[in-house]
């Protein structure tokens, strides 16, 4: 398989990209991270990009990731808002676990969030569910199912009290 070769293929599993909690907030358009390679203060933030930004830009697939290689004296990560403000964080001589917990603890979704949102998008994918908040108000909009008792009201023979005889039915219309 070509695409597993070189230095660290699993950095393209989607096992690895699947990894870390790294889901941004939803008002986070660009995420900006610049270091210089060989450098020994800027090796936390060249083993974040390394190892983290692919899992970043997986999870977040409508966030600009940008990663500037060599053009500044101190490594730092800037994010820009969608309300135009921006955030500078420096990683001078910070390791790679260092800026990913800075990272998850300031930019990413809590784990509430994220548990709220996963139950949210099982919930609205499953065609199968109907109710309050589905895509499928009642089971009689699901072809071949019943109507409505509502709208076309249900034979005598599926309704409880003339099934189980606590009331009078006309024989005659069902002939």
């Amino acid at each position: 398989m070509t695409f597993m070769k070189g230095v660290h293929p699993i950095r393209r599993t989607l096992q690895h990209l699947n990894n870390k909690r790294l889901v941004l907030k939803p008002f986070i358009q660009i995420f900006q991270v610049q270091y210089k390679n060989g450098v020994p203060s800027h090796r936390g933030a060249a083993d974040f990009a390394h190892w983290h930004l692919s899992q970043l830009q997986y999870k977040n697939p409508d966030v600009q990731v940008i990663t500037y290689r060599g053009l500044t004296p101190t490594p730092f990560i800037r994010v820009f808002f969608s309300s135009g403000r921006e955030l500078l964080m420096d990683v001078d001589r910070q390791t790679k676990d260092d800026i990913y917990n800075r990272v998850v603890t300031t930019l990413c979704k809590t784990e509430k969030e994220l548990e709220e949102a996963q139950k949210k998008s099982e919930v609205a994918e499953n065609p199968a569910h109907f109710g309050y908040g589905c895509k499928r108000h009642c089971i009689c909009e699901i072809p071949g199912q019943i109507p409505c008792p509502a709208v076309i009201p249900l034979p005598y023979h599926m309704r409880g009290r003339y099934r189980f005889g606590f009331a009078e039915v006309d024989e005659s219309k069902f002939l």
